[in-house]
């Protein structure tokens, strides 16, 4: 299967939000927080590199990504360099890292770091309504600039009573006058007190294993930590 690059748009330095077209199908089918591989030749070798879908199932071929560039990685400048018409090779989305118990959720916290935000936003499109259990998004960036699709986050945040939206920076300017540190320091506050939710973790390594070890020790069950992280 092939992808073509209908659009691409600079969404914070360094990080792009791109919008493809899956090539041979009517409708590319997909569970939100699923992934999909590109496949290309470089320098000889073949690279297979997967990313998060960033958007919801829409009932067509059209799906939506959010990557980083890398300088010295062997997809994302090739992926940076397309322009609208290119095609790349892409496998069918795949994974785990999906909300469980589709028929009956529960509240739930999601934690991400960077781009790791991009499975997050395809589940709140997908699964965000008046009807829908509580969802928590704690979103950890360095710089205000780097808070991903945060006009959108903040319209559902406004639109939705059982939907809040933490951004939290590592690196504050002077003007920020919202939260600030690693999401882990603002876990205790998401939870309140509460047995009865799930979590999903998605960024950076580091930030995954010291969050699921936090979550242990205070006596939550591993089937209730769910986490997808990334070097």
């Amino acid at each position: 299967m092939q992808a073509k690059l209908i659009e691409s748009r600079e969404i914070a330095p360094g990080v792009r939000h791109f919008e493809f077209e899956a090539l041979g199908v009517e409708r590319l089918d997909f569970v939100p927080g699923q992934f999909t591989s590109f496949v290309d030749m470089i320098e000889g070798k073949e690279i297979t590199r997967a990313y998060s879908l960033a958007s919801a199932p829409s009932g067509t071929n059209r799906f939506e990504l959010c990557l980083n560039r890398v300088d010295h990685g062997h997809l994302s400048p090739r992926l940076f360099d397309m322009k609208p018409g290119d095609r790349i090779e892409m496998r069918q989305p795949l994974g785990m890292f999906v909300l469980r118990q589709q028929q009956a959720l529960r509240d739930s916290i999601f934690i991400a770091t960077g781009t790791g935000i991009a499975p997050f936003r395809s589940m709140l499109q997908a699964h965000l309504k008046a009807s829908s259990p509580t969802f928590t998004l704690l979103f950890g960036v360095r710089y205000e600039s780097h808070l991903l699709y945060r006009e959108e986050f903040e319209e559902m945040a406004r639109t939705h009573a059982n939907f809040r939206f933490w951004p939290t920076l590592t690196r504050p300017d002077a003007g920020w006058k919202g939260r600030q540190g690693r999401v882990q320091a603002h876990l205790a506050e998401a939870v309140g007190g509460r047995r009865d939710v799930d979590f999903y973790l998605c960024g950076l390594k580091e930030m995954v294993d010291e969050t699921r070890g936090i979550l242990k020790g205070q006596g939550f069950d591993r089937k209730q930590i769910f986490y997808e992280k990334y070097d």
